[in-house]
């Protein structure tokens, strides 16, 4: 089977290698060429200087990139993977989007004979490098049970949720989740260095209990020492959590913590931490704390 990746970022990059280990023939296109120099270095495939010379013949073409703007770009724009892709053939987009682009560029598709799957990842680099992702999809059920098992080689979940922009808008119930807890262990973590507990002690033991989560076990450590050169920017947290709101004022569904938690982020961002992991919530609970 042949494959296309576009998009080899913090997650694109080991996403893409899991294919190439796994055996698929892959075509790579980076906007950074040199990134897509960096990956044939090391993991072979076709470095492609367009979108559409990549998903030239593929069966599967696969994007992970910044936003709704860069998806419309590699997909229909020009020298996008639409103009080239043969009929019948299935592009995956694990760009974090609204789901109205979603159902876009499902139409577009469409047009062309294409069929079209929304596939967010949850996970972080971690989860990238270690193929453990967990991927939530919209679309159809054959297009699904064409791309399950490839994506098998770099997923522990995926699920079918619905149609198009399903997949998406499950992204945005797992950022809304992930905004509350990081702030809750945000402020356990702080509260136990204030009395003057052992916090890497005190994690090890309700880590075992009902206040268990992805974010307590990954993150603890590096919180305490606040460190968060890595992971998932609070940039694209916000990026993420703006489209969770824009699709909360269409349902009505009201999110009274996710909003206040992008407050916090706002603060993070305003003491430099725009790169930053979004465990970073840690430093404004602890600038706001006596000493």
């Amino acid at each position: 089977m042949k494959t296309a990746f576009i998009g080899l970022g913090v997650m694109g990059r080991p996403m893409a290698s899991h294919l190439s280990k796994a055996g698929y023939e892959v075509n790579v296109y980076n906007r950074t060429r040199e990134k897509a120099e960096q990956y044939v270095t090391e993991y072979g495939g076709v470095l492609c200087e367009t979108p559409a010379i990549a998903a030239t013949d593929a069966d599967i073409v696969f994007a992970c990139v910044g936003n709704d703007d860069d998806v419309r770009a590699v997909t229909y724009g020009e020298a996008g993977a639409f103009e080239t892709m043969k009929a019948g053939s299935i592009f995956v987009d694990h760009t974090t989007t609204s789901a109205e682009l979603a159902v876009e560029c499902a139409t577009h598709a469409k047009n062309k004979g294409i069929q079209f799957l929304d596939a967010p990842v949850s996970g972080g680099e971690a989860g990238a490098v270690n193929g453990v992702l967990t991927i939530m999809i919209g679309g159809s059920i054959e297009a699904y049970n064409t791309i399950a098992p490839v994506i098998d080689c770099y997923a522990k979940m995926h699920k079918l949720m619905g149609p198009y922009g399903a997949g998406q808008k499950t992204k945005m119930v797992n950022q809304i989740a992930i905004a509350g807890l990081v702030q809750g262990l945000s402020e356990a973590i702080n509260f136990a260095q204030h009395a003057g507990l052992n916090p890497e002690d005190v994690i090890e033991v309700i880590s075992k209990g009902a206040a268990q989560s992805w974010q307590m076990e990954n993150r603890y450590k590096t919180m305490i020492a606040g460190e968060f050169d890595f992971g998932l920017a609070v940039n694209w947290m916000r990026k993420d959590l703006t489209i969770c709101f824009e699709e909360a004022d269409r349902n009505g569904a009201a999110l009274p913590v996710a909003r206040l938690v992008d407050g916090f982020y706002e603060e993070v961002q305003a003491l430099g931490g725009q790169r930053w992991d979004t465990s970073s919530l840690i430093e404004v609970v602890r600038s706001n704390s006596k000493k």
